[in-house]
């Protein structure tokens, strides 16, 4: 079976691909010189493809990447170049909590592009996923280069929310079952065996990674205030906005509401530190991450 792979070269998609025969996988990104919304270009790329894993997706906005282009042109796009290569199935990864008239432009454009993929006329399968956790992730690389940074780390609020957290190869595991057309014309759910309190997540993140910062509880609007901040100046935000929202809400239950996975292909794993000490990085913030020190860096 031969699968494409859009966003393959983002965190999920490059995963997928490790797990797919390489001589039988498309890897569709802008890196690979295939914008999302180019229809013609993606009909070029899905030619021959039995399948396409949909993964492309931003958490901000910047530039030309817009959640609209990117979310719901790109994925009209997708359809489109499907439609004339002969695809038969899509699989789009979405967002757990992908809604409309929430106020937040990435989940309402991720639930548009569900919508999108839903009246396709194609077979699909969309997988509404919680934070996904692994090697090159923003959950456990963030907060692990966070707290080796500052002695202080701030929670969300003064109530706890509750997430489920999915490991990367659960998330994977899940993906190739519905490309092999496991989950026909269905939306579901992909959370991980684990729930737990977010604080807590973060504390077993900084015990793996040997810290013990000094954890204050920040109202929601201070966390706000701190993605847009993040957003201006850094290359990848320490939080985007779109992910304070999650934060705010908690990521352990769909909405709108949506089954999880026959058993099988569920997600089996908690939020273990085996999985954590896999997922963490080198390092913490430096002058790197910053956009300006970016721009200095190419003008020189």
């Amino acid at each position: 079976m031969r699968i494409a792979i859009t966003g393959g070269t983002g965190f999920v998609g490059r995963h997928l691909a490790a797990r797919l025969d390489p001589a039988e996988t498309v890897v569709v990104s802008r890196r690979t010189g295939v914008p999302i919304w180019d229809a013609d270009a993606l009909e070029e790329a899905f030619a021959g493809c039995d399948a396409v894993a949909h993964c492309a997706g931003i958490n901000r906005e910047i530039g030309d990447q817009s959640f609209q282009r990117v979310h719901v042109d790109g994925t009209r796009a997708v359809i489109e170049a499907a439609r004339r290569a002969g695809v038969r199935r899509i699989v789009m990864l979405s967002f757990l909590r992908a809604r409309p008239g929430c106020g937040s432009g990435y989940h309402e454009t991720k639930w548009a592009a569900e919508e999108l993929i839903r009246h396709s006329g194609l077979e699909y399968t969309i997988l509404k996923s919680g934070m996904i956790f692994g090697p090159g992730d923003h959950m456990v690389d963030h907060v692990t280069k966070a707290v080796r940074t500052w002695p202080v780390f701030a929670t969300v609020g003064f109530r706890e929310r509750h997430v489920r957290p999915v490991a990367v190869e659960d998330a994977v595991d899940v993906l190739v079952a519905a490309l092999e057309g496991r989950m026909p014309d269905q939306t579901v759910a992909v959370m991980g065996a684990e729930e737990l309190e977010l604080g807590a997540a973060v504390r077993r993140i900084a015990r793996v990674a040997d810290r013990s910062p000094l954890y204050v509880p920040a109202p929601l609007w201070v966390i706000r205030m701190l993605a847009q901040l993040t957003e201006w100046v850094m290359v990848v935000p320490l939080v985007a906005k779109a992910q304070a929202m999650m934060l705010g809400e908690g990521v352990s239950e769909p909405a709108p509401p949506a089954p999880e996975p026959p058993p099988g292909i569920r997600p089996t794993h908690g939020f273990d530190e085996e999985l954590i000490r896999a997922a963490l990085p080198e390092g913490r913030f430096g002058l790197r991450d910053l956009r300006l020190a970016r721009r200095l860096r190419r003008s020189t």
